[in-house]
């Protein structure tokens, strides 16, 4: 018996990396392999079965499985980045979540027979989005960049917004269906221990990060940690406050000044993989396919509700006086897929809810699945199309992500920037990002290969990436990372391998080395950081019939370093392998070192 344990156990933690391995090589949300893994091991095939597997272990298991979601995605929930995203966002976590919760309620009542109180609990359990499922698919469809940044920024905002206001409903009810206890006077010691010893949890942990208490290794353990503790010792003074309190725990924690928890968020992506994937199957694998098919009409009923009427009344509220066109609205009306926090909320409250008898609680994990099911699939196949004909998808993105944000970079950003291509700059070091930002450019700070990075970096816009940053460890990370995004032919990286150390050529493959050839073969990062010390500056200028690439030649002799060209507002990189191939007509970025500033003949014409 325990050598099955153990064994399906493994067999879980292979199948959720094959899961994500397959979402991420099909450019599809992860949600959907892991969704179809389960039922078929489940109701499929019979040959999983959690409950028998884990006993009385599954109950706790998807209970801190949950708490962890939760808690880490309030970790996101910083109210000034909703307040720097645009009328629109603020509007849809708002009043937008409001008119979905509120058409969504009425709709499961009357359909369903609901008590109000189960209506509302499952209106506010799906109104999430979730970046998990959001974010592959505009990488896939590519709108516009605003409306790809409405869409991303929502799913991030939403998660945990949607996930308290689940919690809420569910302690009502576990209140209210207890006949020994006074509703409102429960209910109130609920929500002053929930959000007082979350309140209290997180200023303690932030004020505990910024101390010299801890040392680095031990920040993202001791948060989890410190998390469950809060969350099983809540449910231990009041029962069912647990989840109320670590998110409160997390909004807190984002929101507090001089605290940072961007290594701790991206801890997030090693849960996600082995915990919260593994945990979705599960949850997919007790779904009973009979329950599911008994939906009938009325199931179908309700996802067309939530997709067809829902959605776009929100949207349309939403985006009154935003200046928003009515494409985009019409866009924006049918990209909302649900994610994972629906699934492992609905489930640990479905549990908790039949286990009280409430009528109907059997029904909330089918029709959980059900839309995250329809919306997910039926918008991944058709957003696409959607987006093209209503004329809002854009043409092969020619902005650039940059990373390494040296003086070069920043130099040669905003030159690009002023020709209105979008460039974004990332790096590890802060003084380099603080410079960026006091020059309007945008950046990311932090490893642009982690989850954090994939999430907040919007990559709708963006073709290529130009590895330009002194870190030998990471930049091969980073080259292959967005390779595997964007095309092995879409990134550049500079030649910082040392020739003459023939052992550090043999650590890289050859294909690899070959990536190298930015700007030139013998271009590194010393030397284009010796340049810029030295005075060198970047400029732009006309190729065209009055004036060649041979006259720029003549004009600034062979110390000027070209760099990269625009032709016909697309982007060309220059590297070894087209380093003299300038056509006729187009705009010329160059590096000009101090000693070629001065023309050695005058110019016909420079821009």
């Amino acid at each position: 018996m325990l050598e099955h344990i153990t064994l399906m156990l493994a067999l879980l933690g292979v199948l959720s990396l094959l899961c994500q391995w397959l979402g991420w090589a099909l450019r599809l949300p992860a949600i959907l392999p892991l969704l179809l893994c389960g039922l078929l091991l489940g109701p499929g095939i019979g040959f999983l079965n959690p409950d028998a597997l884990l006993g009385d272990l599954l109950f706790p298991i998807i209970s801190l499985g949950v708490a962890i979601i939760l808690f880490e995605g309030a970790l996101t929930l910083n109210f000034k980045e909703i307040k720097n995203h645009g009328a629109m966002v603020t509007r849809l976590v708002t009043l937008g979540t409001l008119i979905t919760w509120l058409c969504i309620s009425v709709a499961t009542r009357y359909l369903f027979d609901f008590s109000w109180p189960l209506a509302i609990l499952f209106g506010a359990l799906v109104v999430v989005t979730g970046p998990t499922v959001i974010v592959p698919l505009l990488r896939s469809v590519r709108p516009k960049k605003e409306l790809a940044s409405i869409l991303r920024w929502e799913g991030i905002v939403i998660d945990p917004i949607g996930a308290l206001l689940a919690v809420l409903v569910f302690e009502f009810m576990a209140v209210a269906s207890t006949p020994a206890t006074h509703v409102l006077q429960a209910l109130a010691y609920m929500l002053v221990l929930g959000f007082g010893l979350g309140a209290f949890a997180g200023y303690a942990v932030g004020r505990l990060l910024n101390s010299r208490l801890l040392p680095h290794y031990l920040r993202n353990t001791a948060v989890l940690t410190i998390m469950l503790a809060v969350f099983v010792g809540s449910n231990t003074i009041q029962e069912e406050s647990g989840l109320l309190s670590v998110t409160v725990m997390g909004i807190w924690l984002a929101n507090m000044r001089g605290v940072d928890i961007d290594d701790i968020i991206e801890f997030k992506e090693t849960l996600t993989v082995l915990l919260i994937s593994a945990l979705f199957i599960l949850l997919a694998a007790r779904l009973d396919s009979a329950a599911l098919l008994s939906l009938g009409w009325e199931g179908l009923a309700l996802l067309a509700v939530v997709m067809l009427i829902a959605r776009p009344i929100s949207i349309w509220c939403c985006g009154y006086n935003t200046g928003l066109s009515a494409p985009d609205k019409w866009f924006l009306s049918w990209v909302a897929p649900r994610g994972i926090v629906a699934a492992a909320v609905s489930s640990l409250f479905a549990i908790k809810l039949e286990a009280q008898g409430i009528a109907n609680a059997n029904l909330i994990v089918p029709l959980v699945f059900l839309i995250i099911i329809g919306t997910v699939v039926i918008q991944s196949l058709t957003a696409g199309l959607w987006a093209k004909t209503l004329g809002i998808k854009t043409g092969s993105p020619q902005g650039l992500l940059i990373f390494g944000a040296s003086a070069f970079s920043r130099a040669l950003a905003k030159v690009l920037i002023s020709k209105n291509i979008t460039v974004i700059l990332a790096d590890n070091n802060y003084d380099n990002i603080k410079r960026a930002r006091m020059d309007d450019i945008p950046i990311y700070f932090g490893n642009p290969t982690s989850e954090h990075a994939e999430l907040q970096i919007d990559l709708s816009q963006i073709g290529r990436v130009l590895i330009m940053s002194p870190y030998r460890q990471l930049n091969p990370l980073v080259n292959f990372h967005y390779q595997d995004i964007l095309g092995a032919d879409k990134v550049f990286g500079l030649n910082n391998v040392d020739p003459n150390n023939k052992q550090a050529r043999h650590q890289f493959s050859e294909s690899y080395l070959q990536r190298l050839r930015l700007f030139g073969d013998a271009v590194s990062y010393s030397k284009l950081a010796t340049l810029m010390a030295k005075g060198a500056i970047i400029k732009s200028t006309q190729i065209n019939e009055n004036y060649s690439y041979a006259d720029f030649r003549a004009s600034y002799g062979d110390s000027a370093l070209p760099l990269l060209y625009i032709e016909n507002e697309k982007v060309r990189i220059i590297t070894a392998d087209n380093g003299d191939n300038i056509p006729a007509q187009v705009e010329l970025i160059s590096l000009l070192p101090s000693e070629a500033q001065q023309p050695i003949k005058a110019p016909a014409a420079t821009a």
